[in-house]
Formats: structure tokens, sequence, C-alpha cells
């Protein structure tokens, strides 16, 4: 859906605000930081719920007339004439995807899509799903929302299923995907099986773990520098009605990090782990298992748009004490969704007030890819100056440090914690000793307090610890590291060789060229 280039935040505020109020308050800077709820609610809350109704009755009604099928190997051939046309114009510049930079999940714009040949790959749908051998087949751009409304009602659900709806099939492959299942599974990565992608000269190929098995290992975190992904084929597994939750929460560092690792390495029970801290001394932990039995007086459906956000639920366990619940299993899966974890406390300060849930909150989260699409110059400083949007990947090991050096830096809270094994596969990112290894990942997102915030300083050295450690930055968000340092958190040894071999120089930029902070400002 396509809005005005004058419908920008500051018009409309402009329009919205009055005069003396700008004159004030030090102009637009104030009126954006403290009034720009007005303008999510007024126009992006209904073009949000506009597009998701949408995109819902399209999608049902291409899986009653069973038409992605047919209609897949069509758009693939014209993914492969538009590669061939480049090939034939004389590959005067490098390819990259027409997927505008605001559509993505990321709060970052890609601007190398300025300066790159645009290949148009439309790819949207759930192509087919095999019981007998547990996969199920999609195109890179159908989102983990699609995913559950298809498959939990079937029975089947994925090994790991990371919880904002709008994340895509292509993201958390070609980036990285991770959820609370991550310590049993892997992440998103490690439960496909196969990939199917257009090359620089236009051929398809695929590759799994027994056929072209180099090019399977170094697909994940290549961001779509080595071909342009047209399906992928997932493992499932089965699903259950309920989500059973033990919270668990805990007043200091050490019982944090200790309560957290316990949960987390446990051989046969808690298929799901999270934390959500609070503050320096305070988190709960929390630990899930599917069942299809609950005690229905313990049945709570966090998901319908009246009830409280769920990172502020599960603060109320702080006062409470330890608690037993069962949640709806589609409800668990999203259940940071309608929050976004909780940015939209930032963006709607009252959105979480009982007379805003039950008024409007069914209309929540607005899209982020309509906030970037409508965000300014001035929107974009205030958030590279005001905000944190990063999750770093540790070894379990290094949690309690990795905590420490978050709150010296940032002082920001709640922090997300998601445990995940990391397995020794090739590819860009694996333990360096050898062996299969139990990493977290630290994310934060909001506002620092830390008196000595600045967003490059800041951020710098937080990457330069997880360097130290052997630990990964996720690329979706800002990225300062130089390329030595990029070179050296990641292993290029087999994309470098992939790239050579399938011909990738003149054809796609590198990983560092589309993740560096000058790529994607």
């Amino acid at each position: 859906m396509e809005i005005p280039s004058l419908l920008t935040l500051q018009n409309i505020l402009l329009l919205t605000i009055p005069a003396v109020v700008w004159a004030r308050y030090r102009g637009v800077e104030y009126i954006i930081k403290h009034y720009r709820w007005v303008f999510v609610i007024l126009f992006l809350l209904p073009m949000s719920v506009v597009f998701d109704l949408y995109m819902y009755i399209r999608n049902w009604i291409v899986f009653k007339m069973n038409s992605a099928p047919k209609m897949h190997d069509a758009r693939v051939k014209y993914v492969q004439q538009q590669v061939k046309q480049w090939n034939q114009d004389g590959r005067k510049s490098k390819m990259c995807t027409a997927r505008p930079g605001w559509a993505t999940v990321s709060f970052r714009r890609g601007l190398y899509k300025n300066t790159m040949r645009n290949i148009e790959v439309n790819l949207i749908d759930i192509l087919e799903i095999d019981e007998s051998k547990q996969t199920v087949r999609v195109e890179p751009l159908v989102t983990m929302g699609q995913i559950t409304a298809f498959l939990n009602p079937l029975g089947w659900t994925l090994p790991v299923l990371p919880e904002l709806d709008d994340l895509t099939v292509g993201g958390l492959i070609m980036g990285v995907g991770i959820e609370t299942s991550s310590h049993k599974h892997g992440l998103f990565q490690h439960c496909c099986t196969s990939f199917e992608l257009v090359l620089a000269d236009g051929s398809v190929v695929k590759c799994s773990q027994t056929e072209n098995k180099d090019l399977f290992y170094s697909v994940p975190w290549s961001h779509g520098t080595l071909g342009f992904l047209v399906s992928a084929e997932l493992k499932i597994i089965p699903a259950k009605k309920y989500m059973r939750m033990e919270y668990f929460p805990v007043y200091k560092t050490e019982d944090m990090v200790k309560k957290f690792r316990e949960e987390s390495v446990k051989k046969h029970d808690n298929e799901f782990v999270e934390g959500l801290v609070y503050s320096h001394d305070t988190a709960v932990i929390m630990t899930g298992n599917m069942t299809n039995d609950a005690e229905p007086d313990k049945i709570n459906p966090i998901g319908y748009f009246w009830k409280p956000w769920f990172f502020r639920h599960v603060e109320g366990f702080l006062q409470t004490g330890p608690c037993v619940e069962y949640i709806p299993l589609r409800h668990y899966y999203h259940r940071h969704t309608r929050s976004i974890f909780w940015e939209l406390q930032d963006i709607i300060p009252f959105g979480n007030n009982p007379i805003f849930r039950v008024l409007l909150g069914w209309a929540v989260p607005p899209k982020i890819s309509l906030l970037k699409l409508t965000q300014g110059e001035t929107t974009k400083r205030l958030y590279e100056k005001y905000q944190i949007i990063q999750d770093m990947l540790v070894p379990m090991s290094s949690l309690k440090e990795a905590l420490d050096v978050f709150h010296k830096e940032i002082e920001m809270y709640p922090l997300w914690l998601c445990p995940f094994m990391l397995y020794d596969l090739p590819g860009m990112v694996h333990p360096n000793t050898g062996k299969d290894e139990m990493y977290v990942d630290i994310g934060a997102y909001g506002a620092p307090k830390a008196a000595t915030w600045e967003a490059v300083k800041s951020t710098r050295a937080i990457e330069a610890y997880v360097r130290k450690v052997k630990g990964f930055q996720m690329l979706y968000a800002d990225s300062y590291l130089t390329l030595s340092e990029f070179r050296d958190m990641f292993d290029h040894a087999l994309y470098d060789k992939m790239r050579k071999d399938l011909n990738c120089a003149e054809a796609f930029p590198e990983i560092y060229e589309k993740v560096n902070k000058k790529a994607r400002t």
C-alpha cells in the first residue's frame, strides 16, 4: 500500500499541533518525541488494520483455490528472466531484491537499494505440507503469522517459530531467527532442510545437507549475497493446544543467571525457556511445555486485545511470586507482537492503559513497515540519538559479565534473554570451541538510561565485548564494526569460497556492504 510522499510524520504533526506548542517546546523534535502517537493512532493504526485484513482475505482465497503451487513456477521464472536480462544488459550494477527498505521488519532502511539493480521477488505463499515427511515448503516472504495460522489448526508447528507476526522466512534464513525453543532446536536455520535459489547466471539450484552441501551451509546469514531465495523447506513437529507456563521471579543477578542456565540445559523438560530482565537485579525466568490438558481456572488467553501487554503481565510476578498458567499455543507464539516487545510504549505511551486496550487494542500494533515509510529525517535522527535496537549473541558462560556490560553501557530495561544451542556446523556462525555450545541472545530494545549513553560509542563498546567473548551481533540493526572486525566476528571461509565458485563478485555485494551503518542508515 502506497502513501503519498507528503504524508510524513512531520507534516501531519505540523497540521495537528498548534503553532504555539511548536514555538514553546523547541519545535519538531519535541513534538515528534512526545506527540508521535497522534499520527500513529489517526493514520497508521487504520492503515495497518486494512492491510492485515486484505492479506488475510487474499491468503484465504489462495489457500482455498490451492493456487500457490501453480503460481510458484511462474514467479520463479520471472525472477530468472530478470536476472538473465541483467546479464544481457552487461552487469552494470550489482543486484538486490526490489522489496523496499521500509517494508522490512528491521527499523533500518537499505540505502544500497538506490544504486543497485532491483529484482522483483514477489513470493509470499505457503506451497505445500508433507505430513509424512514432517516438512512444509514455503516462499521467502511467508510470515510467521501466516505459518501459525496455517499449521496450528492442522496440529503442527515449527520447531523454532520467532514471535513477531511479520517476520518472514527469508529474513530469518538470510539473516537470523531465534525463539525460546532454540535451546532444544538451534536457530531458525537449523530447522531448514533445503533451499531453492536463483543464482547470478539465472539458473535455479536446490541445496540441502546432501545436495550442494556447501551452498546449503553458506546461505544462512548471507543476506542475499549468494543468490535470490525463492523457496525453503522447513521441519515441522506436532503441536498441542496449550503452553503450560511457569514463571520464576528472581531478585539477584547471580540467582537470575543461575536459574536461567539451569532451566536452559535441562535434558528432558522445558521445551521453551525465556527471561525478561526488569533491572540489574530482577527478572522473571519462564519455562513452557506444550500440552493438550489445562486446568480450566488457569487458562489465560493473553493474545486477546483487551489483555495487558505480555511483558507487563510477566512483570507482575515480581510482586505476586511464582505462578503456573496455560496459554493457547498461538497466543504464546505471538505474545510480544501486540507491544512489539516493549517498543510500542515509546510510540503510544498509554497503549497498555485498560481503556485504550478495550477501545483500540484490536488495532495494534501499527505495521513496522508503515512506521518506517512515514519516518522523516528528524524521526530517524531521534531514533539514533535516543533508542537502541540490538540483539547480541554470547556464550551462556559469559551471561553474567554480559549483563554487567549492558547495564554499564545502556542501563535499559527490560532486556530479553533467549537461550539457543549453537551447533558446530559449517557456515558463518558457529562456536570456536569445535563442539556444540549453549549461547544466549540478549535483546535490547528501547531508550537507554545510562548517563554515558552515546549511540556510536556505547554500541561500539558492546560490539567490542561481544567480539572478545567470541559472540555475534544480529545484523538487522546498526552495526559499527569495521570490515576487519566484521570478518573476525563471522567466519567467511566457506562464504568466500561460494562467492568465488558462483561468480558473485559482479552480481551481489558482500554482506558487509549491506549491513554496515553507512549502507543501512
